[in-house]
């Protein structure tokens, strides 16, 4: 492996022009697809093979004009000062901007309040639903603004209007989020490496590499759907592992320009032996993040692969654009000279060295107690009920909870298919009769039946509202109903019940995914350290790191500690259901990248003939700088999405930040080394049959040293 990107490294430095310009091409060449190929994203959360997925396909089967998936949006008006909606004047305005919504672009239908029952006991508070003719991704700027201009004049006269539902769901841009992202990550490249030139070489590299995935993910949008968070979560982990990955050449290349050698040498012992900790680094992201193909959640493994080939994008810029760009600049990032002062690194890996027992123990009692909330862990989706506080979602949603009861912001759409029923009318009433008798069930609207007769519409509403335990245990006992001896059947649907199958889905596929990607990263570290007690201190560590991110996560998001700090108050919930899985595998592979990146440089200093403990320090001291740069570096990127107004972003930002923070500083700068320390030689053993049938890859760089290139 050192022989090969050796020269790789040394190839791409002497054909340096060349290699900038297919890679600038490329760029060019995703631009220009984007440009004419892009097509809206999806914003819809769906899983195929859930009896929410089936229900919504069967919907659109027997009521064509009820389509599941068209997008909705609700208008709620509010009288004002105590008065009554049906008052003269009231009325009036309420009327014309139902009449003006009807007229809005792809609007296909809107209830007039006052005719189908929409107005609340104590006549205060009224709604119009408003269907469209296309799904919530494809409804126009245009279509959106018409709605809003629709009920201004309703409010300008007094009434409270605002307005929810998914049609009126709109992306904001994250630029915000990437420009601080990057802005810290210049300073901190700055204060590393002192020199303009050198902090340059891994930001233009990262912004290549995430140009380049960003505009292939959009071009694949022109043939297939691909989900609206798709390029936020490229962007977010791609710029992270690209400057990392960057960085860590860079270093290593000022090194070997230090030690006396040329320009073209320095270069390909850089990509040959931190190249090298790239490769296998790269590998375990990209196995944790295309592994979540094997859930089987379509959205979910967009995301997967999108991230997984942004990381690659990473690993292949780093292994040939920074070698040519490295070639055009030459020796002028030369680093500094060693200095007879102590560095912090090797101060601090000395300290923990010395009592490794009490810092481990320290170390995990604290993680342990981070860890605490986790155990209260509740996923969700997002709704209304978690959008920012004073937004007229928000708003709406707290309306009509107030005017309505807070189930009605989560309606089951209940079908009974009455196919096989002798007497589908009787089917239906009987079915119906049932439901009204389960326990938390507000209210059942009539059925409706489809013009075939067969099958019938109703909506359910419950007591309690969409995210609440009751709700589903609603759904659930529905769709529990016994047959009767009627041949009909009764199954549910609807964005409550959607969310309620795809939280079940992603936590039944919690353990085997964990199951599968710590298993190939085991191998694959075990690969690169020869050893079986590193991976496996490796997974521990891990474990420790996500349980303790899961419990901030909790601490924060769900039980609202330090909320207005983190910017979220008034808007806690429980967490995002696609969450955990999705941290498991951007956290597990970023928590390898820190562990080969130390690990790496003490098998190199312990293969080179140092002692057990002598090459833990000395290979800390190599790393110490680069992985505290290069956390931070990704702490500040992740970090800047908790800016964002999405609920999923600020989540992601935030688990991502404490996790990396986490097991960057506690567990590879801390506990790592102390266990490191304790295992001494026995940290190395492998099975001398394992160690014959395993292939030298040759990471640390030895053939190298030895000169055979």
């Amino acid at each position: 492996m050192a022989i090969f990107l050796y020269r790789l490294g040394r190839a791409a430095f002497r054909r340096r022009r060349l290699v900038v310009f297919v890679w600038l091409a490329l760029l060019v060449a995703g631009v220009v697809g984007t440009v004419t190929l892009s097509s809206p994203s999806d914003g819809g959360f769906s899983i195929p093979g859930t009896e929410s997925q089936r229900t919504g396909d069967l919907l659109n089967e027997r009521f064509p004009k009820a389509k599941a998936d068209s997008a909705t949006a609700r208008v709620v008006f509010e009288a004002p000062d105590g008065g009554k909606l049906s008052e003269p004047a009231n009325r009036a305005l309420l009327t014309d901007a139902v009449r003006r919504l009807s007229a809005a672009p792809q609007v296909g239908a809107v209830t007039d309040p006052f005719t189908a029952r929409g107005i609340s006991a104590d006549g205060q508070i009224g709604y119009a639903q408003v269907a469209y003719e296309v799904a919530a991704k494809d409804v126009t700027p245009e279509a959106r603004a018409a709605v809003k201009a629709a009920i201004e004049p309703a409010r300008a006269a007094g009434l409270t209007v605002e307005y929810g539902g998914n049609a009126m769901d709109e992306t904001e841009p994250q630029h915000l989020s990437e420009i601080i992202g990057v802005g810290v990550a210049a300073v901190v490249l700055l204060i590393t490496f002192g020199s303009l030139v050198a902090a340059g070489m891994p930001l233009l590299s990262a912004i290549i590499g995430v140009g380049i995935g960003v505009t292939a993910i959009s071009t694949a949008s022109g043939f297939f759907d691909v989900a609206s968070t798709t390029s936020v979560l490229a962007v977010m982990i791609g710029l992270a592992v690209s400057i990392d990955y960057a960085l860590l050449i860079v270093s290593r290349y000022r090194q070997e320009l230090s030690a006396g050698l040329e320009p073209e040498d320095a270069v390909g012992h850089a990509v040959g032996t931190a190249g090298s900790a790239v490769v296998f680094a790269g590998l375990t992201v990209v196995i944790a993040l295309a592994g979540l193909a094997v859930v089987g959640i379509p959205f979910l493994t967009q995301m997967g692969l999108a991230a997984a080939l942004t990381v690659l994008l990473a690993v292949a810029i780093a292994l040939t654009f920074l070698p040519a760009m490295l070639g055009m600049v030459g020796s002028r990032i030369r680093g500094p000279r060693k200095t007879p002062v102590k560095p912090v690194g090797r101060r601090w890996v000395e300290l923990v060295t010395r009592r490794p027992v009490a810092v481990l123990v320290a170390m995990v009692i604290c993680l342990g107690a981070v860890a605490v909330p986790a155990f209260d862990l509740q996923l969700g989706l997002p709704n209304d009920s978690t959008a920012k506080p004073g937004s007229s979602q928000r708003e709406a949603y707290e309306l009509l909870s107030k005017g309505f009861g807070p189930g009605f912001n989560g309606p089951l759409l209940v079908v009974v298919d009455a196919a096989a029923s002798a007497d589908p009318k009787a089917a239906v009433a009987s079915k119906a009769a049932a439901v009204r008798t389960l326990p938390h069930v507000a209210m059942v609207a009539p059925p409706t039946m489809n013009p075939a007769g067969n099958t019938a519409l109703m909506t359910v509403i419950p007591t309690e509202g969409p995210s609440a335990t009751e709700t589903t245990d609603l759904v659930n006992a529905i769709r529990d109903l016994p047959r009767m001896g009627d041949g009909a059947t009764v199954s549910v649907t609807g964005a409550t019940a959607v969310n309620i199958d795809v939280s079940a889905k992603l936590g039944a596929a919690l353990l085997p995914y964990l199951l599968l990607i710590v298993g190939l990263a085991f191998l694959l570290l075990m690969l690169v350290f020869r050893s079986v007690l590193i991976p496996l201190k490796a997974t521990l560590g891990f474990l420790l790191t996500i349980a303790a991110t899961f419990g901030a996560l909790v601490a924060v998001f769900q039980w609202g500690w330090f909320a207005g700090l983190f910017g979220v108050e008034g808007q806690t919930g429980p967490i995002l259901s696609m969450l955990p899985i999705f941290m498991i595998g951007v956290v597990f592979g970023l928590a390898m990248d820190y562990q080969v990146f130390l690990v790496t440089r003490m098998r190199e200093a312990h293969v080179h003939g140092a002692t057990p403990k002598g090459a833990v320090v000395e290979g800390f001291s190599q790393a110490a700088r680069v992985v505290t740069a290069a956390a931070i570096i990704m702490i500040a990127v992740f970090s800047g999405f908790i800016l964002s107004s999405d609920t999923m972003f600020r989540e992601l930002g935030f688990g991502l930040a404490a996790a990396v923070a986490i097991d960057a500083f506690v567990v590879r700068m801390t506990l790592v080394p102390a266990a490191m320390a304790l295992l001494g030689r026995h940290a190395w053993w492998l099975p001398g049959w394992l160690n014959r049938r395993l292939p030298d890859v040759d990471v640390e760089g030895e053939t190298l040293q030895r000169g055979q290139v």
